[in-house]
């Protein structure tokens, strides 16, 4: 039962991923070809309300189930790394059609190829794990 909020809150995820059609290929096959708006507009209204959030949780200096001060550190200022990991992102999901979190909400619509992006991003985050440290960051 302790973990019941965090399969609810997944269960809503993937219903509003669904019903948004976030997690159709198409749709994100139109994005990158810039030929319609949806995905953007999805993304523009997390962008909105995450910053809204973090503006929020700053002003009125909320703080997380255990009582402590929810605190926000300053990235990294070294664009180049985003750039490049941001190519890295939009071409495995532009390849795949998914992106992590839809990933798996695909796998439940039905989707059983899914099984293999995943697997792929599995590997993938395993073997960074391993070479990290190597890696200029």
């Amino acid at each position: 039962m302790k973990g019941l909020k965090y399969i609810l809150t997944g269960l809503v995820f993937g219903v509003i991923m669904a019903k948004s059609e976030a997690i159709s290929w198409y749709r994100i096959q139109e994005m990158f070809r810039f030929q319609a708006f949806h995905m953007y507009g999805i993304i523009g209204t997390a962008v909105i309300l995450g910053v809204t959030a973090v503006a929020l949780i700053k002003k009125f200096r909320l703080k997380d189930s255990k009582g402590n001060l929810i605190t926000f550190q300053d990235k990294d200022k070294r664009w180049q790394r985003y750039l490049f990991g941001g190519m890295i992102f939009g071409l495995g999901w532009a390849l795949t059609g998914a992106c992590p979190g839809p990933m798996f909400v695909n796998i439940g619509y039905g989707y059983l190829a899914m099984i293999i992006v995943v697997i792929g991003a599995l590997v993938g985050t395993y073997l960074y794990g391993l070479i990290k440290d190597k890696l200029p960051h």
